[in-house]
């Protein structure tokens, strides 16, 4: 009973998005450390701050995005056995865990620095709010709205040890952040473009069809292509690494979507932006680590 419990909250916080949400914070913060020549000893403390202020501001966001989407979540089979949706975890209990998550994991990040806890506070707002409150089930932008939140972990980790957010290496992986999200998720809508229907959920696919979608994500998958010259001022080896997956990205889209169906090219699309985001991020704390190992 206490393990299927714990499932339960594992659920409710979304664990899956924290832990691929981590990454691209710690790559920001080991980016910074490298970037202001920052000892990776002293820090030690601001790293763990960083990681676990960031997750509980993540498990908040998530938490109260389920209260609020219980209605067209049970609409759906990817999240009609969503605790919050079964009654597993009542709303009382979710509203007051979900306030301590935040204000927990706010006063650990501003244990790093202030700007890193006015990041995560931003960060849930955009979530919670513009978002989930405002824009998903209203119009086909809902998806460039939310993706400002999910944009927010490189950011929090930057701040978290450097003296200032506005390195353009730093808003590379904040831009890269927020455009990976469009070829991303209209993937996912494609995969899931029934179950949005039956919710009434505006995506893009569900409102303007597969053609459209697909022309839209190759616009974003060239934005993200020259986002990479934004680390220059820094490495070109990151820059042309960073050139190299996009462009590969755009190859995939252009040559599948003519070679398959529509679900087919949506899945080839989904997993290769996972691959896409885990190796971007960790060639830059491969490069980071590097740096600061032999600097």
């Amino acid at each position: 009973m206490k393990n299927k419990k714990l499932e339960s909250w594992k659920k409710a916080v979304k664990t899956g998005i924290i832990k691929s949400n981590l990454i691209p914070m710690f790559a920001a913060l080991m980016l910074a450390l490298y970037t202001y020549h920052l000892s990776f000893v002293e820090n030690i403390p601001n790293m763990i701050f960083a990681l676990v202020g960031t997750a509980c501001v993540i498990g908040a966001a998530g938490l109260f995005n389920n209260i609020y989407d219980r209605d067209i979540d049970a609409k759906m089979s990817r999240t009609k056995l969503r605790p919050t949706v079964t009654g597993e975890i009542d709303v009382r209990t979710s509203i007051v865990v979900g306030v301590v998550l935040l204000v927990a994991g706010l006063a650990i990040l501003a244990l790093t620095t202030w700007t890193a806890a006015l990041l995560g506070f931003l960060g849930v707002f955009f979530y919670v709010v513009p978002y989930t409150m405002w824009t998903k089930r209203r119009t086909i932008w809902n998806t460039e709205v939310g993706s400002i939140s999910g944009a927010m972990p490189p950011l929090i980790g930057w701040a978290a040890v450097a003296p200032d957010i506005w390195h353009p290496a730093c808003w590379a992986l904040f831009i890269i952040m927020i455009i990976w999200q469009m070829p991303h998720f209209y993937a996912l809508a494609i995969r899931k473009k029934e179950d949005y229907a039956a919710a009434k959920i505006p995506m893009l696919p569900v409102v303007k069809g597969v053609k459209r979608t697909y022309i839209q994500t190759n616009v974003y998958l060239i934005l993200l292509m020259l986002t990479s010259f934004l680390f220059v001022p820094l490495s070109w080896g990151l820059t042309l690494s960073s050139l190299t997956l996009g462009g590969i990205w755009l190859w995939i889209s252009l040559v599948g979507y003519r070679q398959m169906d529509g679900n087919k090219w949506a899945n080839q699309m989904f997993g290769y932006s996972l691959i896409y985001m885990t190796a971007v991020f960790a060639t830059v704390i491969i490069y980071a680590g590097v740096g600061i190992m032999f600097r």
